[in-house]
């Protein structure tokens, strides 16, 4: 059996950062890189001649470091913030029926910015034309509103 004495570590550390940075690459999905932060930093340690415990703890300290610090970033990049469209923008604001809005028949219109919209009635309820509404959520092209 080979013993690699603390000294010769860096070998062993070049082909972790290696392999580490093979696996990123191959998964794109920031799987492996604060490993591979970690064995840059007892890379670092094997050089100037740190004893191998040493350079374990370095390296798990790094690493732990390097996910603590990046986890916002992570966050950000895996969950990304939802963008609305203009059309989101109308949530919320009162619209005017332009037609009936009946569920059942499948009709229904509001006008809202100036423009008109597809509309049907949040709570299945009729609402006469003319009436003030307050639109609840999107759905496709179609707006779902309630009375005021």
């Amino acid at each position: 059996m080979v013993e690699i004495s603390a000294a010769h570590m860096y070998i062993i550390w070049a082909a972790m950062i290696a392999v580490f940075a093979i696996i990123e690459a191959a998964t794109a999905q920031l799987v492996s890189i604060w490993f591979v932060i970690g064995a840059i930093a007892a890379l670092a340690a094997s050089l100037f001649n740190a004893p191998l415990l040493i350079q374990i703890i370095i390296f798990i300290a790094i690493t732990i470091l390097a996910l603590v610090i990046t986890r916002p970033l992570v966050k950000k990049y895996i969950y990304p913030k939802k963008e609305y469209t203009n059309a989101d923008r109308v949530i919320g604001k009162i619209a005017v029926t332009v037609e009936e809005i009946d569920n059942i028949h499948s009709t229904g219109q509001v006008k809202i910015d100036g423009k008109i919209w597809s509309a049907r009635s949040t709570d299945d309820s009729v609402i006469s034309a003319g009436t003030q509404v307050i639109v609840d959520k999107i759905a496709g092209v179609r707006l779902f509103v309630s009375t005021k």
